[in-house]
Parts: C-alpha cells; structure tokens; sequence
C-alpha cells in the first residue's frame, strides 16, 4: 500500500518517562512498515515533559519539547493525545481538555481509568471523541479488546487474573529461593520493579485500580474502591507457601471479578489467594500476568503475557495508536458498548461465599484447637481441615485451618473474635481458597 502524504496523524505525547520513551523509540522504528499498511504518515509531533533537558534514551528535537500537557492536548495541529504521564491531576486535566476538543485519545493510566473513567468516558460521547485505553490493564495482553470486541457474544460470570507483576516476581522468587519477604523486596527495588509509591504494588492498589476497569468492561458499572476488599503480599510467609503446597497449592495476588446473574450482584476484590495447583494461572511466575476470562458461551479462554514493562506497555500503546488511526482514516464506527444486564450492584459480605485458608500462631498447650474451633462454630464456620506444627519459638504452635464454604462476613467475625483470645499471640491470616469454576 502507498503512504499518502494527504494522510498524516500527528501524535502528541504527555511524559517521556520509561513507557513514554518506550512508545517514541519503537514508533520510530516500526514507522515504515506501520505506515505501509495503514496506507498513511504517523508523525510523532510533540511531547510535553517537566524538563526538557534531563537526559533521554531517545533523541527528540528542541522545538518538539512542550511544558504543559493541556497546551499539548489542545493543540490543534495534534491528532492523538497520548497520556503517558500518570497521576491522575494534572493527567485529567489534559485528558478532559483532548476529549472536549474531540480528539483521540490514548492513555495507559490504569488510576485515571479507574477513578475517573465516568467522567472522561462522558466526555468522549458528548463530544464524539474516542478513548483508547488497552494499555490500562495487565501491559502487553490484549484483555481490553478481548473483552470488548473478541467476546462481545458473551455474558462473564467470573473474570480473574494476576495482575501485578511486582508482586508476582516477589511471590515467585520467595517460593523458590527459599527467602522471606523483605530480602525478595529489596532486589526488587533494586531492580526498578517496585513503584516510587510502593503501596501501589506491595498493598494490592495498582491491581484494584485494573480489577476496576475490567468490571466496568464486563458488566457496565463503576465500582468504588472502597466497596472493594483490597490486600497485598506483605503478610504472606514462606510458612503459608509451605503449608499451601502441603495442600495442593500456591499463593498468588489475585484481581477478581464475580458476577451473580441470578441476582445481578458483582462481587470485585484484590487479595493473596489460594490457587490449586492444576489452574494454569497458579503457574504464571514471574513478572508475567495472566487472565482468565469465563464467558457463558465461549467457556473459559486465557491470556498469558509481560504485564509491565517498557516493551509491553509500549506495545500496547502503539496498538492504540494503529487502532486510532484507522479509526481516524476509515471513520470506522464507535466502540460496541459495555455488555449492561439490569441494574448490578456490589455484592454484601454475607453473600459473599468461599473456602478458607486461617493459620494462626498460638499458645502450644492443650485444649487450644477446642477454643479455635468453639469460635469458628459460633459463627457457623465448618472446618475441612487441620494442620498443626511446632512454632520456632518455645510455648508456640502454628495452626492451619481449611474451612467449608463460608461466607465473608462469617470468617470476619471469627477473626474478630479470635483476636481476643488469649491463647491466639498474633494477628490470623486468612486467605481465600476460590472455586474458581465460576458456578
């Protein structure tokens, strides 16, 4: 195909840190054969960064620098916004003033999305402008445009994944090198795999914020973080990894979303899980993410890939930008809308069921397990099993309970209660052991 010079899109960017750069260099040197096949120019115009001079992997011009993100997103001469800054201020600003000058618009700020998706996704539709947001959600898999286009036959009654792949490196090399927690972090960081805010990773919020959009994706609705249960990694030991194993399974920081199409209510969380062993995202290891998607007519279908990254990201990014620019030479239509079914609401704690993993450190003397079990049938918790080990220290035992089905609310008020026993010394772990078969 010939390369029209009539056909130009020129593409301003918004931060020219690592994925930024990663988008520019790869755009650079995949231009030729992506302009051949779209038949039109791809100009990489402008790029607004806080400082114009700080050193950079790729080479851009002087007069392509701009200061301000919203000067860059109103810009007449630009085609395509590309936010790449993150944060969700400054980003919102921009990305709002792209929208309201009916401009594309490319983003991979999963936090943006996630916080303000209603409002930027009203903006693109009063003004007939497009969003483009692949890159949002797990880096280099396609999930977004799976869920959008590919499954569009079907209705999602379970959608889980691992989608921190931080945590999941922390996870892996703990598990395999034999090394707690706190030593496995500080390569981490070493390595540049930990955000500069580590609650983002560490504490689960950086895959709250895509367990959010992909909700939004499958059932049409904003869910609040704060309705979500959000947890991180930091409580997990190579104890709990131990005792998994001995069970039939591994410990993975699991995005969940379940929905109930009986009574239309969604239940979203991000917590360490249980994963059996047989589950092909039990063994995703690594930095990779994986994604399971359950669709009632396509049966479970799964997606494997480096979900962060400069590579992945960009990847996704310039797939955005491809889509945006056909979109922009063809007028092809707007996006097929979110699958809506009624009114869904988030799901209360007491319908909210599953099986338990509960280890407790405890007083080693006798009658302790009769104490622990007269709470759990207090609240109607049935345990399936028991495992009891020696503790490190003297006068301590470690208990490992598996429980029947229960609900949420019934294991948090165990636990509440259990705390106030003497002959518990430390905080319960409880982890949740899903049937993941999305019945």
């Amino acid at each position: 195909m010939n390369v029209s010079n009539d056909k130009v899109l020129r593409i301003g960017m918004a931060g020219l840190g690592v994925v930024g750069q990663g988008v520019w260099k790869h755009l650079d040197s995949h231009r030729g054969p992506l302009e051949e096949r779209l038949g039109a120019r791809l100009e990489l115009y402008c790029a607004a960064v806080r400082d114009p001079s700080r050193a950079r992997a790729v080479e851009i011009r002087p007069d392509q620098f701009r200061r301000d993100p919203v000067e860059v997103a109103t810009d007449a001469e630009v085609d395509l916004f590309c936010e790449l800054m993150g944060g969700t201020d400054v980003a919102l600003k921009a990305t709002l003033a792209a929208l309201e000058a009916g401009k594309m618009v490319v983003t991979a700020n999963k936090a943006l999305i996630c916080e303000h998706g209603e409002a930027i996704f009203a903006a693109a539709a009063r003004n007939d402008a497009r969003l483009y947001f692949e890159a949002s959600v797990a880096g280099g898999i396609p999930i977004i445009k799976a869920l959008r286009e590919g499954l569009v036959a079907n209705r999602f009654p379970l959608i889980y994944g691992i989608l921190n792949g931080t945590c999941n490196y922390i996870l892996t090399r703990m598990e395999a090198e034999r090394q707690g927690f706190e030593t496995i972090v500080a390569d981490a960081r070493r390595l540049g795999y930990v955000e500069a805010d580590e609650a983002l990773d560490l504490d689960g919020w950086d895959a709250a914020h895509k367990a959010v959009i992909l909700a939004y994706l499958a059932h049409g609705h904003w869910f609040s973080l704060d309705e979500m249960p959000v947890r991180g990694i930091r409580e997990v030991t190579l104890d709990d990894m131990d005792w998994a194993d001995r069970l039939g399974y591994r410990i993975k920081l699991v995005a969940m979303v379940r929905r109930d199409f009986k009574t239309d209510k969604v239940f979203c969380c991000v917590e360490p899980m249980l994963l059996r062993k047989d589950l092909v995202l039990a063994k995703v290891d690594g930095v990779y993410n994986g994604v399971s998607v359950l669709g009632d007519v396509v049966g479970e279908s799964i997606y494997i890939g480096r979900g962060a990254g400069q590579d992945a990201t960009a990847s996704a990014v310039i797939s955005d930008i491809v889509d945006a620019a056909i979109d922009r030479l063809h007028g092809v239509p707007a996006f097929m809308p979110t699958f809506v079914s009624g009114r869904v609401a988030f799901a209360p704690l007491d319908e909210v069921r599953r099986a338990y993993y509960l280890r407790l450190s405890v007083v080693d003397r006798p009658g302790v397990l009769a104490e622990v079990s007269t709470i759990t049938a207090r609240h109607g918790v049935s345990i399936e099993s028991v495992l009891q080990t020696p503790g490190r220290e003297e006068d301590r035992a470690h208990l490992v309970l598996t429980t029947h089905e229960s609900s949420e609310k019934q294991v948090r008020d165990v636990v509440a209660d259990l705390r106030e026993d003497r002959a518990v010394l430390d905080p319960p772990l409880v982890l949740p052991m899903p049937d993941l078969n999305g019945r």
